[in-house]
């Protein structure tokens, strides 16, 4: 069986070319990552603006989601 070698620069090549077409050829993947992303960075940003606000009891919370408050 033959063998092959490769330099660092055709290995890299291939690297870039693979990942290329995985996302032309897959294109949800590429979106679910960056949805996620920036669920996450929602999710940071809600967290950190929670932490300024005063703390609320656990029946108003549950007033409010039942719709009495």
């Amino acid at each position: 069986m033959a063998q092959t070698t490769l330099d660092e620069k055709q290995l890299k090549d291939l690297f870039k070319q693979a990942i290329l077409e995985l996302f032309q050829e897959r294109k949800d993947l590429l979106y679910d990552v960056f949805a996620e992303a920036l669920e996450d960075l929602a999710i940071i940003n809600a967290i950190k603006e929670g932490e300024d606000d005063d703390t609320v009891s656990r029946e108003e919370i549950f007033q409010i989601l039942e719709g009495v408050a």
